[in-house]
Order: C-alpha cells, then structure tokens, then sequence
C-alpha cells in the first residue's frame, strides 16, 4: 500500500488539520506495534493518512 494520493489531491477541508492528525496516528500505531504496519510494508504514516482518509478511523480538533 502506498500514500493515498488521489485521497489527498481530492480532500477538500483543512490539510494542516489531516496531517496533523496522520502524524499522530502514525505516531500511536507504531507505539503500539500495529501489526497491520507489517501487512504496509512498514510505512506507517502511508497506512495513518489511508485510515484516516478513508474514514476507517475519526479525528477531532480540540480547542
């Protein structure tokens, strides 16, 4: 699995927001030793952003 491109060129709202969110996600998955991080290859911020784009996990901005 690569980065999700076409998710990205067609996501329409914040990118500071996504990204930050990615970073995050990337950051937790591989604390936790996910191992779907094996099943991509060991690119962890490729399967954060396609989670994320792909509604397979949420985000939300906190004030």
């Amino acid at each position: 699995m690569i980065f999700p491109l076409e998710e990205l060129i067609e996501y329409d709202k914040n990118m500071y927001e996504i990204t930050s969110a990615a970073s995050r996600r990337a950051y937790q998955l591989s604390r936790l030793e996910d191992p779907d991080i094996e099943l991509n290859d060991g690119k962890v911020v490729s399967l954060a952003a396609r989670q994320l784009f792909t509604e397979q996990i949420e985000f939300r901005v906190e004030d």
